[in-house]
């Protein structure tokens, strides 16, 4: 069984405050509203998307700009600004990562500063996608292929070393950006979890390593599942292989 992309998760110094936000911005629902004992959060999607949105308590202190953002789509010119004041009220802030001032896409950051992009109106790229327009990640061409045939999802853009990848039953689109990106400095604040079923989840392991992934040893926690497998992609961003079904205890 090949795995499927099951969460996208955030490191959180405050669970409860980021899903607020994240809720507020987007419209998803928190899986639990009493909240996880371990103090995770988990925010349920409303539309195609095909993944959750998982808030893991972390006492890391965000230092660098994040491998992965979001890309958020606007149909008008006051759709996206109707976004921008959302966000601002909720709590984000406008950042700057060298977007310069004719940029049309507004790069705000959530309250614990993790950068996002609302897209202008028109985007052909996104044209097809919802709201949550893409995962858009600093990453080679490699890491493309690998994310490709490791959730089984085509390549939907392969130019300039540039990649992207999109479910085929529809959602946000996976970018991969290309060089010249960031050195890879400590943990990742966002990973993926995949899922795959108990019983498939050795075999499973061993095909993603046969694709250039490789077996974490050692790692500081990435997620409250037991069982699951600590892993990373070609380009060393960890992500985990965690068995299908509900959240275990740890």
């Amino acid at each position: 069984m090949t795995a499927q992309l099951a969460a996208l998760c955030f490191d959180a110094r405050d669970p409860v405050l980021l899903a607020g936000f994240w809720s507020g911005v987007l419209g998803w629902e928190a899986a639990d509203p009493a909240g996880d004992p371990r103090g995770d959060v988990t925010l349920l999607p409303n539309d195609d998307t095909g993944f959750r949105i998982v808030f893991l308590a972390s006492e890391a202190e965000k230092t660098t700009q994040n491998q992965i953002h979001f890309d958020l789509t606007s149909t008008s010119e006051a759709d996206q600004q109707r976004t921008v004041a959302r966000a601002l009220e909720l709590g984000g802030r406008h950042v700057d990562v060298g977007q310069g001032p004719d940029a049309t896409h507004v790069v705000l950051g959530d309250p614990e500063g993790n950068e996002f992009c609302v897209i202008a109106p028109g985007n052909k790229f996104l044209a097809e996608c919802g709201f949550l327009g893409a995962l858009a990640c600093d990453g080679s061409q490699d890491v493309g292929y690998f994310w490709s045939r490791a959730l089984g999802w085509p390549l939907v853009w392969d130019q300039d070393q540039e990649t992207a990848i999109r479910s085929p039953h529809g959602g946000p689109k996976i970018t991969w950006g290309g060089p010249p990106f960031a050195a890879k400095t400590g943990k990742n604040r966002l990973c993926f979890e995949v899922a795959v079923a108990a019983d498939a989840q050795e075999a499973e392991i061993d095909r993603l390593v046969s694709l250039g992934a490789t077996r974490i040893t050692g790692a500081t926690r990435i997620t409250g599942r037991t069982n699951s497998v600590a892993m990373a992609d070609p380009d060393g961003n960890e992500f985990f292989v965690s068995p299908s079904g509900p959240p275990r205890s740890r």
